[in-house]
């Protein structure tokens, strides 16, 4: 990959930073925006995309239930912010280039839920997936943290691992113990409003036990490993770090880091992504 970021990509970027979410950067804001959330209903998202219900839970689907791969995708949002086109397109994407049926469920979001009754939900639908062939999991940013931490979890119910894990700039560490973080570099995410929806989605977790921050968590016995992450996101020395952890507990991992990219830079519509996807596909040789 280049060292030198797109022009297309720099576009980009300046158009993340002048729509950063307000709330990132003030701990008043995040607060407001958190109580109004908790009065705010669930609504399900509406979308050309078909989906299918599970226990209550909406799970869009991409592709033919026969095809020679399955993907299980976890959204992310920062678990406050709903499943949107961006994630849809790339689960479409993903199914067609890659000859998959991709999974994209509408979990539980903090403020209203947390942790726990997502993984009642995940767990359930795992187990139905988990007898397929090729079964990859993946997810970008609060659903890639979730990703890490799920695939620690479904050791200590002796279910089976996927054959893959792909995430991109995955959510590590909720309780953003490891400052000082480059907020101001960072044109999405910010340190104050991230640690606080942490608290949140953590419910009565703590912030640091594996099944909201991976970055904690015992690794042994993971499947291959394959992290994407912006080299200017605030997650760039928690995803390195995690990465060690990863090596340590014997997986086999592959990091690929987007030089002067931001958070899911994979996801855009820029030159760079179009690189990552090629690596993504050469990483499961399909």
């Amino acid at each position: 990959m280049s060292d030198k970021k797109s022009l297309i990509a720099k576009i980009e970027e300046a158009i993340l930073r002048h729509n950063k979410l307000y709330f990132m950067d003030s701990k008043e804001n995040v607060d407001i925006f958190l109580n109004k959330m908790m009065n705010t209903p669930t609504k399900s998202p509406k979308s050309i995309f078909k989906s299918i219900d599970f226990n209550g839970m909406q799970v869009f689907t991409f592709g033919d239930k026969d095809a020679k791969n399955t993907i299980l995708y976890m959204h992310g949002g920062a678990y406050v912010m709903e499943i949107n086109h961006q994630h849809l397109l790339y689960c479409y994407l993903l199914s067609k280039k890659l000859g998959a049926y991709v999974l994209a469920p509408v979990y539980p979001l903090a403020p209203l839920h947390h942790a726990i009754e997502t993984y009642e939900l995940i767990t359930e639908l795992y187990e139905t997936l988990v007898s397929k062939d090729n079964l990859i999991l993946m997810g970008d940013s609060a659903g890639g943290g979730f990703i890490h931490s799920f695939c620690q979890y479904i050791k200590t119910i002796d279910l089976e691992q996927p054959n893959n894990i792909i995430t991109f700039s995955p959510w590590v560490d909720v309780s953003m113990c490891n400052p000082p973080y480059n907020s101001q570099n960072d044109a999405i995410l910010g340190e104050i409003g991230l640690k606080e929806i942490g608290k949140c989605w953590a419910g009565n977790l703590n912030t640091q036990d594996y099944r909201v921050s991976p970055l904690f968590g015992d690794n042994t016995g993971l499947a291959d490993t394959l992290i994407f992450v912006g080299e200017n996101e605030i997650f760039f020395t928690d995803v390195k770090r995690y990465v060690r952890n990863l090596k340590r507990d014997g997986v086999n991992v592959k990091l690929i880091t987007g030089p002067e990219l931001f958070h899911i830079y994979p996801l855009f519509p820029i030159p760079e992504a179009k690189r990552a996807f090629k690596e993504l596909k050469n990483e499961l040789i399909i």
